[in-house]
């Protein structure tokens, strides 16, 4: 199987699990307490879907890391996986994005680019 592609498959797994986390959490009545929060999440079928894609793709992303360097793979990971977080953020969960942050995602884009060259 095509290493970059079980690399893009672990990025976007990674993605959608902190999403969906998130989605998990906003749904949620407000905890005064982690026990009170920790016992309400366990029945929430949304984060148990956010921790079985992080369980893929911690599976995915181990493949990847007997194929690959380290030095390309974890920066790869973690800089689409956040471009992917923060623009799913402001399409699907209405999240304002500045000026600043969108300059920095061009430094991400051109960082990765870097990379994976």
């Amino acid at each position: 199987m095509n290493t970059y592609f079980v690399l893009s498959l672990a990025i976007l797994l990674n993605a959608v699990a902190n999403i969906l986390m998130k989605v998990a959490m906003l749904k949620q009545e407000k905890a005064t307490d982690i026990i009170t929060m920790v016992t309400q999440s366990l029945s929430n079928p949304v984060l148990f879907l956010g921790l079985i894609s992080f369980g893929l793709a911690l599976v995915a992303y181990c493949y990847v890391l007997a194929k690959i360097n380290l030095s390309i793979a974890y920066p790869l990971m973690t800089s689409l996986g956040f471009l992917i977080v923060i623009l799913a953020s402001w399409l699907f969960l209405g999240e304002n994005i500045s000026k600043l942050q969108m300059v920095g995602f061009l430094c991400i884009i051109a960082g990765v680019w870097m990379v994976a060259r």
